[in-house]
């Protein structure tokens, strides 16, 4: 008997995810970036505007170009799947939700004149919560803390020693949401 080769939607959350952006990175190539910036950054603006509260959320959608795009779909593409079969669809997504609202909240309240955009923010935590999948075993995995030593301890280092374009805060904050929801999920499961 023949095996048909069959192609799945294997991780619904991160393709989903992966799609809205490329979906924001065209829609901002076909209006100038005019829809990346209303929709999809998060900046200092009224809190009476409702576009606000969107974009606490959205600015993980937008990005600056189809490098900054792939950059963070090729990484997101790598751990996402991963996570999504190991903690369940709605925690993904769940995580993925406060991440993007505590990077947008960051960004808001400390950095009024500048915007952020991108999922870089998402692709920390996930990094560091891919780290937490053999932490079923007793102790802390040596995995997770190289996982924090070097991503986190790079980006802090990047960020006290490089002027450029790019949020190191927002990789560290992406990543401590990825320890908390890390421990957290570990204690819920293991009541």
């Amino acid at each position: 008997m023949k095996r048909r080769l069959v192609i799945r939607f294997n991780a619904p959350v991160i393709l989903s995810f992966a799609l809205l952006a490329l979906l924001a990175l065209l829609l901002g190539s076909w209006t100038d970036s005019a829809t990346t910036y209303r929709y999809f950054s998060v900046y200092r603006s009224s809190l009476s505007d409702p576009l606000t509260y969107v974009r606490f959320f959205g600015h993980v959608l937008g990005h600056a170009g189809y490098d900054h795009y792939m950059g963070n779909m090729l990484l997101l593409l790598l751990v996402g799947p991963g996570i999504e079969e190991k903690y369940g669809h709605k925690t993904t997504a769940l995580c993925i939700a406060v991440t993007a609202l505590v990077t947008g909240l960051v960004q808001f309240i400390f950095f009024p004149n500048t915007v952020l955009l991108g999922a870089s923010g998402i692709v920390f935590m996930m990094i560091v919560l891919s780290s937490f999948t053999e932490m079923g075993k007793e102790g802390i995995p040596i995995t997770l803390i190289l996982v924090v030593i070097f991503y986190l301890g790079g980006e802090l280092m990047d960020g006290l020693m490089t002027l450029d374009n790019v949020s190191q805060l927002t990789h560290i904050v992406g990543g401590i949401c990825g320890l908390v929801f890390g421990f957290s999920i570990k204690k819920r499961r293991r009541r």
